[in-house]
């Protein structure tokens, strides 16, 4: 455990009814940062921060609190505090009776209850509201509330499961920034449980991305989304063309069918790899003067850019561009050595990259007939 982390999960293993959620798990959170747990529904997750909150106790491994293991300390020792998704506010209280609902528990005093809250009111842009009932509140004010509440009491460590999940998009962003501000203001340790990329790229000092009960990478949001380590990386953040390639020395990989330079190295001679390429990143060029061309199969309009679809040699790529194009077209593809990011094969190769089906339905229809067609041909994946 590094000498400025206030929690260390090691070799954590858990099961339900016989299903293993997580397996030989290891996680240092640092103090003072808003970490992000970043995956899909069943990735455990939720499981990891209610390990950390007491709620869940593990078949195996250690917890430890600032070095001290807390195993076996009840969820309402640890200097933690939770806030899900539906706020758990007291719907018979006012706003300032359920920020000091804690404090009361504690046996605080009137006027030490009286500071502290209104101080949290003042942090959660809530002054005034202290005799509003909390069934009157819009989604944003309760959210604000339940965080007033949670860090009255100045825990160490806030964990947050999912709570913006219930909130239109536009109070979303609105308290994503309003929460890190909060983190930055009150110093304490945010470990925030997501499966929203966006969410998580905007807000975190650090992420961890997980997958099945394993986490596949550890990182900032910069460098998760600028070199992420394998496939399901590259595709669970943001969007990439994640096609087959082969490095041919240093500093040189074919792909395409075409030999291409790039930035990376260490690589053994010939050594098959995945090729990673974002669709901000391509330039759009006349046929001709393309390092490679295909044929556009569909244009969406999102607004900002379009999502071009390009058909090439069979392989469905996705270009993001604030020019459109004609379904039909033949256009050409410029990439530079910077757009290109190289990472070793693992077992999500070949899974994912390839927008042939462009829903999430579809692409697991997909998945399932590449899956059919490796083993009708090799007999192996």
């Amino acid at each position: 455990m590094s000498k400025d982390s206030i929690i260390s999960l090691k070799n954590i293993t858990v099961s339900f009814h016989g299903q293993t959620i997580l397996k030989d798990f290891n996680l240092d959170i640092k103090d003072g940062e808003f970490v992000t747990l970043l995956g899909s529904s069943g990735c455990g997750k939720t499981t990891t921060l209610r390990i950390i909150g007491g709620f869940v106790k593990p078949d195996s491994g250690e917890i430890l609190f600032a070095g001290k293991n807390v195993n076996n300390l009840p969820a309402h020792k640890r200097e933690v505090n939770t806030i899900f998704q539906n706020y758990a506010l007291f719907p018979h209280l006012n706003v300032y009776e359920n920020i000091a609902f804690g404090m009361r528990l504690h046996k605080k005093s009137e006027d030490d209850i009286k500071e502290q809250v209104t101080k949290m009111l003042k942090v959660v842009s809530l002054p005034g509201f202290e005799n509003r009932n909390v069934s009157s509140l819009s989604g944003g004010q309760q959210q604000r509330v339940a965080i007033a509440r949670a860090l009255v009491n100045h825990p160490k460590v806030l964990l947050l499961d999912e709570p913006l999940g219930a909130l239109d998009l536009k109070l979303r962003k609105d308290m994503q920034t309003e929460l890190k501000n909060i983190q930055k203001q009150m110093g304490i340790t945010f470990i925030f449980v997501t499966h929203d990329q966006e969410e998580a790229l905007s807000m975190s000092d650090t992420v961890v991305v997980m997958d099945k009960g394993s986490i596949q990478q550890i990182g900032s949001p910069q460098s998760i989304y600028n070199e992420p380590e394998n496939a399901f990386v590259a595709d669970f953040i943001g969007e990439s063309n994640i096609i087959d390639g082969i490095m041919r020395k240093d500093y040189l990989v074919e792909f395409a069918g075409k030999e291409f330079d790039c930035l990376d190295s260490g690589f053994d001679k010939d050594e098959k790899v995945d090729v990673v390429i974002r669709p901000e990143d391509i330039e759009v060029s006349p046929p001709t003067s393309g390092h490679i061309s295909g044929v556009v199969t569909s244009v969406t309009f999102k607004g900002v850019h379009y999502e071009i679809i390009v058909d090439i040699d069979g392989f469905k790529w996705m270009i993001q561009s604030t020019e459109s194009q004609n379904p039909g077209d033949t256009i050409g593809l410029i990439l530079q050595p910077d757009d290109i990011h190289i990472m070793k094969k693992s077992k999500y190769s070949g899974e994912f990259g390839d927008y042939s089906a462009f829903s999430d339905e579809m692409y697991e229809v997909y998945k399932e007939k590449k899956k059919k067609n490796k083993k009708r041909v090799g007999g192996k994946k």
